[in-house]
């Protein structure tokens, strides 16, 4: 039996899915965070990765993604299947493609549910599934001259 909810607000919204962008352009944490506002939300989980100095042991000096033309459609089948699952209030995911540096934002997501376990829950399915089935592809280069393509990341 689905559960009864006494206010709107603790359930989905009709239109969860405020931003989706794959961009050449650096990510700004704080448009990310606005679009996920919403007045019945009460936890609001935004994860960030960015680029870091090291991999499998190496240092890493420079890096670039680069994505397939059918990725913004399946972060959005993505993001779809985390509405399903979550009383969403509000989702946005951006991720970065392009040339980025130690330090760079490559990815910003965030989720907001009427509460904050939830938004814990959405938000961690969002970022791993982006991860694992999104066609974004990165390529290191370490400091000792080599360099490596890791798939969908």
């Amino acid at each position: 039996m689905a559960p009864h909810f006494d206010h709107p607000g603790e359930q989905a919204a009709q239109d969860p899915i405020r931003l989706l962008a794959i961009r050449e352009t650096p990510l700004s944490i704080d448009e990310v965070f606005k679009a996920v506002g919403d007045d019945a939300t009460g936890g609001t989980t935004l994860f960030v990765g960015t680029v870091r100095n090291h991999d499998g042991g190496a240092d890493v000096d420079s890096l670039g993604y680069s994505c397939h033309p059918t990725a913004e459609a399946e972060m959005r089948r993505i993001a779809e299947r985390v509405v399903e699952k979550y009383p969403v209030r509000a989702l946005a995911a951006v991720h970065r493609i392009g040339d980025l540096s130690v330090g760079d934002l490559a990815v910003v997501v965030a989720v907001s549910c009427p509460h904050r376990g939830e938004a814990f829950e959405a938000c961690r399915m969002l970022i791993d599934d982006l991860k694992h089935e999104v066609p974004i592809w990165k390529h290191q280069t370490f400091s000792d001259g080599t360099e490596e393509w890791v798939g969908a990341c």
